[in-house]
């Protein structure tokens, strides 16, 4: 019986000099299911062909435009064209570049957030009911091992009711006004025309409410929002806390910095219910601690004992061998292509084995944006967060 061939997909953006679309390549080929075959990597002519050039890709398949890129793909031979295209530009070209890709027939794995607003979204939401293609978000944190075993944990009821959700997000790169001095992932980020209506809030404060409503299985119904600019002249926010309240009374933080100097990735989740409870850090992202009432603490590592089938799925060395944020963003990649290949035209529910974030996550999290922003700028102690925003 012959191998199932790669899925051919091409690229958005993502060039010389761009962080997150290499990182976009490295997660889609670790597991051999995907080849590169074709992009348009940058505005720049000549740093479009030397992104390409340095891909190994035909110089005929490196395309000036999105637009050039739909039209010659879809004029290929079924079995050359590509298949799937992988978004990884900033944000106001996320929604006409996923749109303009699924009315051509593609399919789409987009960064986050999903668009510039909710009407963006929704209207990439319409865009994939209609042309019946698959869309994935690049929520990574949500593809680690130990989020599916803090997953699965909670929705069994290991700790009974939930009644508190705490979850963080603390950098400090934009400590300083480097989007100021030509720092250019700095620059974009702060720009309300390209970053959309928030800034830490749409870039790092979308992965945390994703997140922490994923592994709790709840949905925030209201929130109270604090949405602050600390460097001086920033045109959006770099630094946002939000009191939540979710479905069934539980109550949740939410805190989310840019500006957090000295700190890294210090993204951390908390669940507790009435037994006890979970802690989760991407800085330590292979321990899962669980605390209880009534007994000594548990600490879980991945690849050890007793964790979840559908946790296992999701390993790939192991116990001690470090899996980080490559492995976890290439699980999501793995279950996009597995679902590509089933012919399926959406994602599967949580806790199946090719589950990965979608146009339901993408909804919420914009949804989530515009409902801190309008609470944070208004007089309401409270802004209500609709369960289905699409």
């Amino acid at each position: 019986m012959s191998a199932q061939p790669k899925i051919r997909y091409g690229m958005a953006g993502g060039g010389e000099g761009a962080f997150i679309g290499a990182v976009h390549r490295m997660a889609a080929a670790l597991d051999g299911d995907f080849a590169l075959v074709c992009g348009a990597f940058s505005s720049d002519p000549e740093r479009n062909r030397r992104s390409a050039d340095a891909l190994g890709l035909d110089p005929a398949r490196a395309y000036a435009t999105l637009d050039a890129l739909l039209a010659a793909e879809a004029a290929l031979p079924e079995d050359q064209r590509m298949e799937a295209l992988a978004i990884v530009t900033p944000n106001h070209l996320h929604a006409p570049m996923a749109i303009a890709a699924l009315d051509a027939g593609f399919h789409v794995m987009s960064e986050k957030p999903m668009a510039l607003n909710l009407a963006e979204a929704r209207a990439i939401a319409e865009a994939v009911a209609r042309s019946g293609k698959l869309y994935g978000l690049a929520f990574t944190y949500s593809g680690y091992p130990l989020i599916e075993e803090a997953r699965v944990r909670v929705a069994r009821g290991d700790f009974g009711a939930i009644r508190l959700v705490q979850v963080e997000y603390s950098q400090g790169w934009l400590s300083e006004p480097i989007d100021r001095d030509g720092n250019k992932q700095a620059e974009w980020r702060t720009d309300p025309a390209r970053a959309g209506l928030g800034g830490c809030l749409g870039d790092i404060g979308t992965h945390a409410f994703q997140l922490a409503e994923h592994v709790s299985g709840l949905k925030v119904e209201q929130l109270s929002a604090d949405l602050t600019a600390h460097v001086p002249g920033r045109r959006l926010d770099d630094d946002v806390a939000a009191l939540l309240r979710f479905g069934g009374g539980a109550r949740g933080v939410l805190k989310a910095s840019q500006v957090a100097a000295g700190d890294e990735n210090g993204l951390r989740l908390r669940i507790h219910g009435e037994k006890g409870g979970l802690d989760w850090s991407q800085m330590e992202p292979n321990t899962l601690t669980l605390r209880w009432l009534d007994r000594p603490a548990e600490i879980v590592r991945a690849g050890g004992a007793g964790l979840d089938s559908s946790t296992m799925t999701r390993l790939r060395v192991p116990a001690g061998h470090p899996e980080g944020y490559i492995e976890a963003f290439a699980n999501l990649y793995r279950s996009f292509g597995r679902t590509l290949r089933a012919d399926a035209a959406s994602p599967p529910s949580p806790g199946a084995a090719t589950w990965f974030p979608g146009i339901h996550d993408g909804l919420r999290t914009m949804a989530f944006v515009e409902a801190m922003i309008e609470n944070s700028a208004g007089e309401a102690k409270w802004t209500s967060l609709a369960e289905n925003p699409g």
